[in-house]
């Protein structure tokens, strides 16, 4: 059940104060320790935003996706590391539990990542796997009462400060077709699990990407999400869902700050006796920003209040996430052409807001899985039937 819009009208303007007055000086600290302040990830637990999206009843706030959509799109504004630091605590991990999880499962973790006192990773991508999750080779074979975990993840956001590991992995092997063998197990860490190395970054500064590994590891039976196995990559793809309309939240986060200063600039600038915005090239750069921005917006809003409405939404969250992503690495560039040698310099924000962008077009499934998504539901709900067929 979503936040009541009188309390939500309360928490924005403290989230967007909490931005100016704590994030946003903090931006260039991040940039070069690649990291976020430990006394800043506390106010983060104070303030809730560890728990946007978890259900009040297990402590959360209970903002609906259009809410926190909203909120997303303030934080997108800053660097991204901020998001990120609490992002799997609202997005996926969570609402895997929430809407899979058995209710012991609910009570253990959901209460503490609602703190914050749990921080939890997605455990998702492999080497050299990429976006076929369904060839995944990291296993969890049973037992009588416990699961035996082999295999390795890359790119895994928040893994040095994980205490909770959502591990996508195989427990048939053999199973056809591929996706009915997948499972995901819930894992605190111990003997056999391993956190490797930091991959280094374009940027998203601030918040590891790590490589993990599990070497016989063993996990108890009721680490299974849920009650059966076989029903990991279905219980995967709903939460893709979510994650998908918050990466497009957090896109126009990106896009807006970009647009913002560049209007601001190219109002301040002046070349050949004249603001640079009334020069034809610069002013329809400007336009076609805001129109993209403006379009993305609606599309992730709609996508947003569709899941609301507990509507199936694979193609609206896809379109939200391929448009919006899109659109932010567009309007950066431009946002550096319009600012010219200023914009390449890393002592303005545009330089990083350019960096940040392909983010967007890379997580939570690559836009060309996104329009693989678009094309089969447009031809599902568009299907010739026999007659009809040449």
């Amino acid at each position: 059940m979503a936040l009541d819009s009188e309390s939500f009208d309360l928490l924005l303007p403290s989230v967007q104060r909490f931005i100016r007055e704590r994030l946003v000086p903090a931006e260039n600290t991040v940039e070069e320790l690649d990291d976020v302040p430990a006394d800043i990830v506390e106010d983060m637990k104070t303030m809730g935003l560890f728990g946007l999206s978890i259900p009040e009843e297990y402590g959360g706030i209970g903002l609906s996706m259009a809410q926190e959509c909203a909120v997303a799109y303030e934080l997108g504004q800053t660097a991204l590391a901020f998001r990120s630091v609490f992002g799997t605590n609202v997005g996926i991990g969570s609402q895997a539990i929430v809407i899979d999880g058995t209710e012991a499962q609910k009570d253990r973790y959901l209460p503490k990542m609602a703190t914050g006192e749990i921080r939890a990773a997605m455990a998702l991508t492999e080497p050299g796997g990429g976006s076929d999750l369904q060839g995944m080779r990291t296993t969890a074979k049973r037992g009588n009462d416990s699961y035996v975990v082999n295999g390795a993840k890359m790119w895994i956001t928040n893994a040095r400060h994980a205490d909770l590991i959502a591990l996508l992995c195989k427990t048939d092997p053999n199973a056809v077709p591929a996706h009915s063998g997948i499972s995901i197990l819930l894992i605190e860490g111990g003997s056999g699990y391993t956190v490797g190395r930091d991959l280094p970054k374009l940027g998203y500064k601030g918040v590891e990407s790590c490589e993990i590994s599990f070497d016989d590891m063993r996990v108890p039976a009721t680490a299974l999400l849920g009650t059966q196995e076989g029903e990991g990559f279905k219980q995967m793809m709903r939460g893709l869902e979510f994650g998908r309309i918050q990466v497009a939240a957090r896109a126009l986060g990106v896009a807006r700050a970009a647009l913002e200063d560049s209007l601001r600039y190219a109002q301040e600038r002046h070349a050949f006796g004249k603001p640079i915005w009334q020069h034809q090239s610069v002013g329809n750069y400007l336009a076609d920003m805001g129109t993209k921005l403006a379009a993305a917006r609606q599309l992730t809003l709609y996508a947003a209040c569709r899941y609301d409405g507990g509507y199936r939404c694979d193609l609206d969250a896809s379109m939200a996430k391929l448009f919006a992503s899109e659109s932010a690495a567009q309007i950066t560039l431009d946002a550096m052409r319009i600012h010219g040698s200023q914009g390449y310099s890393a002592e303005f924000d545009i330089e990083r807001y350019f960096r940040d962008a392909p983010l967007m077009i890379i997580g939570e499934g690559t836009n060309e899985i996104q329009r693989n998504i678009i094309a089969r539901q447009l031809i599902r709900l568009n299907a010739l039937s026999p007659g009809e067929r040449s």
